[in-house]
């Protein structure tokens, strides 16, 4: 039986799109999938998860949809997630798909009646937090999905992980802010961060 797993990287950041990876195998591939070392990407060092790009596209087939800075602006974020999730099973055509839950655990029902009614094919959906660390599949997506947005980022130059935690970061879109040209398009100009970064600048703290 084919099986998906899915997976994205990028949700909370700032900078640079938002990357969902879905992870097509053989059922009977995942113990040789699990075999390789994947996990939950953040759990790996940039260089593993490359080096694990080989293995996992010889045991399977990632397929990736990328969703712009400009997309998400203009739209909302779980909507087009679904949107591209949907895409993504409906081209596999899997009999078993495992999601790592985008949602509050209270809101699973819910995300999976509106992902089922997009779909034209029938799996069986599995939707649970921390998926990437329970279901090979989606270790692999998470790998797949993580390593093409390191890449995105990087070709950015120096503006740290793009997330709004990371002080080089905010210091990044502190100076876009402050140089009072149009944001580029890499930014989510929508963002809470940008708001927070504008009001910081309207109203400095006392020396």
């Amino acid at each position: 039986m084919l099986v998906l797993g899915i997976d994205e990287a990028g949700r909370g950041s700032v900078l640079g799109p938002l990357v969902l990876c879905a992870y097509a195998c053989e059922e009977a591939a995942l113990p040789a999938i699990a075999a390789s070392g994947v996990t939950d990407s953040k759990l790996l060092t940039p260089a593993r998860r490359r080096a694990l790009v080989g293995p996992l596209e010889a045991l399977g087939a990632g397929a990736l949809a990328v969703i712009e800075p400009a997309e998400i602006d203009a739209d909302n974020v779980n909507d087009l997630e679904l949107r591209a999730m949907a895409r993504l099973i409906d081209a596999a055509r899997p009999g078993r798909v495992w999601i790592d839950a985008p949602v509050n655990p209270r809101g699973i029902p819910r995300f999976v009646r509106t992902l089922r009614a997009r779909l034209a094919c029938d799996p069986v959906l599995v939707v649970e937090p921390k998926a990437d660390l329970t279901w090979t599949a989606v270790s692999a997506a998470s790998v797949l999905a993580k390593v093409r947005r390191d890449a995105e980022i990087e070709r950015l130059g120096a503006v740290g992980s793009g997330y709004p935690s990371d002080p080089v970061t905010r210091a990044h879109l502190a100076a876009l802010l402050a140089s009072g040209a149009p944001l580029p398009p890499y930014v989510r100009s929508r963002w809470g961060t940008l708001q927070a970064l504008r009001q910081g600048a309207l109203f400095p703290e006392p020396a």
